[in-house]
């Protein structure tokens, strides 16, 4: 197996429609990502802070030991904290996020099934007969008619 033939079935491999459609998705996926990022962080979660007094999520945390300062003022140990307003921001941007893409695939799951229902209820007109066939219809029936 030589180098051409590796690079071959690379290029074949890497042209096929499945492979760039799902690297059009992961690059339009993490711009979404950004998009509801900054609505969570902009545009959510300010008025959450302000009703519930103020408070910026990722600033709760609950000190578990107090940081050591030295007699010179200097900071010899930190101090240890449980940062629980990290999770509960990182919990707040993930449900968001799946709302959204929910809002999304739901939306487009609705066109679709639209476009699929429309299609459904108008099947085609059946094909007007030609006079052949219609003079044929009559011949046939007429022999039916003999024979019994």
């Amino acid at each position: 197996m030589g180098k051409s033939t590796f690079l071959q079935d690379f290029k074949a491999f890497a042209m096929k429609g499945n492979v760039i459609d799902m690297a059009v998705g992961v690059v339009i996926g993490g711009a979404f990502g950004k998009i509801v990022s900054s609505l969570v962080a902009n545009v959510i979660m300010p008025p959450i802070g302000l009703l519930v007094g103020g408070v910026n999520f990722t600033d709760l945390k609950w000190v578990m030991k107090a940081a050591e300062v030295g007699a010179d003022g200097k900071e010899i140990a930190p101090a240890v904290t449980l940062d629980y307003g990290q999770f509960l921001q990182a919990t707040f941007d993930f449900l968001i996020i799946a709302f959204a893409i929910f809002l999304f695939i739901r939306l487009i799951t609705k066109l679709t099934t639209k476009k699929q229902a429309e299609a459904a209820v108008t099947p085609p007109a059946p094909p007007v007969p030609t006079k052949e066939e219609v003079l044929l219809t009559e011949i046939r029936d007429l022999l039916k008619e003999k024979n019994n």
